[in-house]
């Protein structure tokens, strides 16, 4: 055999090997995920009895950083207000709107400037000014001069008065219960730090007086993607690692963290574009740096609603945004990498995300190149080849399958035959082309992050949730 021939059975092999322990770990990631479930859908019995409020439940901060979201705003805020919690503040975070998001908070929830002291445990834009409306009392707005999203949540952390403070995104619907579910880990663990919840796809949804009142489908095929995408990222991605103690990401979109624990770990980095991973990737390594023993958790119950993009430009924005992110998480706290105390999030969790999701797109896309150029060319078999297809398509399909899978058996919001033909079709179709699609966006991300060119979140194109369907129309401009 010559050098030629060593080469390419030697990249096969390793194409091959790479995308079976790829999917081979998610499978894993899913059998931890069904043993949670099952454990879940045990104590939820007790959980299902009526009952208003225990009388333990700790106060909450809720923090919403709003960018140029007068589209969505004020159904988001209305959404919250409607939450069955004893006891909750909302901050809504104006960072430095060039559009009317203020004008529409102002007049929708009857905004007065109120003097209030502010403490600047973490260090922020200059706050230009505090608002407290006159309609509900535990509403207040800060006006600030724009730093980024991890600069507002910065601001809203200083200004917030409860022990926990939750993270919600401003183009985001809660149900209502949601909040009383992703805190209930922390009345049953002490040491519990931080929570996450489950993000699903509200496009084709019904949203009335700012709470979704019917579950549906988008009709965009881009969206209904990202609805198979989502199910499979938190049904089994994050669950599964929760139940080892080693998940790495708490979606910005939803989740609760223990003000002590973040301001302990200094806070969120401005100069991050995934503030959210960040975070959570530097607490795990603060805290065992500390060897403090702590938990972080994933709520698996469908909590928060948000509008998925569904046009390429936004969705490619999105997903470049976010490698970029999982870049910068990963290479800012490299310490935890292997580290002496390190345990499941650095032993087993880092070195996976760093292998598979970091560095993946290059694998990924390279693989399926040389693949198809090998094939072409004669160099490699029909059985590798499809040895090849199997394990990267066929594989892929089984992941979302079983996500959709878990959707089934854990809660079945799409109970209609007609949704889930629909979800069934999706699971197969986005294999080939999408996914493909969102490895090149997620090199491009790679790239950029490698040049060192600046971070910014960039404009999102969003159509609002359920506004035609409420019958309540968008603000002006």
């Amino acid at each position: 055999m010559n050098t030629y021939h060593v080469v390419i059975t030697f990249v096969t092999w390793f194409v091959l090997c790479f995308f079976v322990a790829l999917n081979g770990g998610y499978l894993l990631l899913n059998l931890f995920s069904l043993r949670a479930l099952h454990k879940r859908g045990q104590e939820q019995f007790l959980g299902d009895l009526p009952r208003a409020y225990s009388g333990l439940e700790p106060p909450v901060s809720i923090l919403v950083p709003a960018y140029n979201e007068e589209a969505t705003i004020a159904a988001s805020i209305r959404s919250m207000l409607q939450l069955t919690y004893a006891e909750f503040e909302i901050v809504i975070i104006n960072d430095g709107s060039k559009d009317a998001t203020l004008d529409v908070l102002k007049r929708e929830f009857a905004l007065l400037p109120f003097p209030e002291a502010y403490r600047r445990t973490i260090p922020t834009k200059e706050v230009r000014q505090i608002y407290r409306s006159t309609r509900y009392p535990n509403v207040r707005v800060i006006d600030k001069v724009n730093g980024g999203k991890a600069d507002s949540l910065n601001a809203g952390i200083n200004a917030s008065r409860y022990p926990l403070f939750c993270g919600v995104d401003a183009d985001s619907i809660l149900q209502r219960d949601s909040l009383a579910k992703v805190t209930e880990p922390f009345l049953r663990d002490p040491t519990m730090v931080a929570t996450g919840g489950t993000v699903r796809v509200a496009n084709g949804c019904e949203v009335s007086g700012g709470f979704l009142t019917k579950v549906g489908l988008p009709r965009s095929p881009l969206a209904l993607f990202q609805v198979v995408e989502y199910l499979r990222a938190f049904l089994f991605g994050r669950l599964g690692w929760s139940a080892l103690n080693g998940m790495l990401i708490i979606s910005g979109a939803f989740g609760i963290f223990r003000k002590d624990a973040v301001v302990l770990a200094g806070g969120y980095r401005p100069d991050t574009i995934g503030e959210d991973m960040e975070l959570v990737v530097r607490m795990h390594r603060t805290l065992r740096a500390k060897r403090q023993p702590y938990r972080i958790e994933f709520v698996p119950d469908p909590v928060c609603w948000t509008e998925a993009p569904e046009d390429l430009a936004t969705l490619k924005n999105q997903r470049v945004r976010w490698q970029r992110g999982l870049a910068e998480s990963l290479s800012a706290n490299w310490g935890l990498m292997c580290s002496r105390n390190g345990g499941v999030a650095g032993w087993v969790a880092f070195p996976f995300m760093l292998f598979f999701e970091w560095l993946g797109p290059v694998i990924e896309l390279g693989g399926y190149i040389f693949m198809v150029f090998a094939f072409l060319t004669g160099a490699i078999s029909w059985e590798a080849f499809g040895a090849f297809l199997f394990v990267a398509l066929g594989l892929g399909i089984l992941l979302s399958a079983s996500g959709l899978l878990l959707e089934e058996m854990s809660f079945h919001l799409y109970p209609r035959g007609k949704q889930l033909l629909m979800l069934g079709l999706v699971v197969i179709l986005e294999n080939f082309g999408y996914r493909q699609l969102n490895t090149w966006w997620r090199l491009v991300g790679l790239w950029r992050w490698a040049r060192g060119k600046e971070s910014t979140w960039g404009a999102m194109k969003r159509k609002g949730i359920g506004e035609e369907a409420a019958g309540v129309p968008p603000p002006s401009a």
